[in-house]
């Protein structure tokens, strides 16, 4: 296979900047309430940690930054086939709620959204990073829109092309795909079809590691429960760690587009780097906060809303 390396290329943002201090005044509480609210729920429910930062994931890729993804509604992008299975708006009300008694009509969704995921990699023991604050929500949530969300089946080609389009480079790509590291995947949508055997080979042509591979076949027979789950990184789906990269070297992975990345000599090489922690999380928190300024909507663009599900 080819690689093509792409580069940075900025994203514009209309409107007034984004910075740390945004609400140091306005709403001096917002990061506190938060990171309160996220721990609640974190140490009842953990994989409300990964579920969040694909909530951020699903709303940035489309429309940009603007918490489109949370409005409810007939046809809204949260009812779109691709988005059916997430996770975390309720945290999210939750959170709103706390900041309006506070602070009423300061905070916005799309900044509550971003907070939470960078609460999320904290709380599962990654890296903290201040996150830029300023972004206004949007108003237009369609499910048509979704299509242009990076699917798992897209090739890695395919893939590295749509995080291009949105300023992200290669090296950005693949520790994002690092955060594979926390959740898990059901046998019915993820799995099963990868360990299905044709002519005693398997439909993949990806290396698997035999053991691994005759793991994930005990946990997700033909004809048993699609609804089970099983971790994406083998033993650390609740850390956020590097340990992905250790387990896509050693073909121990779930999904197709973490597999594949061993077909691509550059990113073969990228992964042996990234599984020393510290580089990872440096290239991790640039990533985290370029996607997270996708697009985004500031100054007079946009609104504030009351309620993160429904527009003002």
């Amino acid at each position: 296979m080819i690689l093509i390396i792409f580069t940075h290329r900025p994203v514009s943002v209309k409107g007034q900047s984004l910075t740390t201090s945004f609400y140091s005044k306005a709403c001096p509480l917002a990061e506190s309430i938060v990171q309160a609210t996220m721990k609640a729920y974190f140490l009842l429910q953990p994989s409300i940690a990964p579920a969040m930062l694909k909530l951020l994931f699903s709303d940035c890729f489309v429309q940009g930054c603007d918490a489109s993804v949370l409005l409810s509604g007939p046809n809204t992008e949260k009812t779109a086939e691709a988005n059916l299975n997430l996770r975390g708006f309720k945290v999210i009300e939750d959170i709103k709620n706390e900041i309006e008694l506070a602070c009423p009509g300061v905070v916005s969704c799309a900044d509550i959204l971003a907070l939470a995921a960078r609460e999320a990699v904290v709380l599962t023991k990654g890296p903290y990073w201040e996150v830029k604050l300023g972004r206004r929500d949007g108003n237009v949530s369609l499910a048509a829109n979704v299509k242009s969300l990076p699917s798992q089946t897209d090739s890695i080609t395919e893939m590295l092309r749509i995080f291009a389009n949105y300023g992200l480079n290669t090296e950005e790509f693949v520790v994002l795909i690092g955060a594979h590291t926390l959740g898990t995947a059901s046998c019915n949508n993820s799995i099963a079809h990868r360990i299905n055997k044709i002519n005693g080979s398997f439909s993949t042509g990806l290396n698997f590691n035999p053991l691994f591979l005759a793991m994930l076949q005990q946990s997700c027979p033909i004809g048993g429960d699609g609804s089970r789950r099983v971790a994406l990184d083998t033993g650390s789906e609740l850390i956020f760690d590097t340990s992905i990269f250790k387990n896509i070297l050693n073909g121990s992975t779930v999904l197709d587009i973490d597999q594949s990345l061993l077909n691509i000599p550059t990113i073969y090489r990228m992964m042996q780097q990234f599984i020393t922690f510290k580089r990872f999380n440096t290239i991790f928190v640039r990533a985290m906060n370029r996607m997270s300024e996708i697009q985004v909507k500031t100054g007079f663009i946009g609104e504030i809303r009351r309620n993160c599900s429904m527009v003002n």
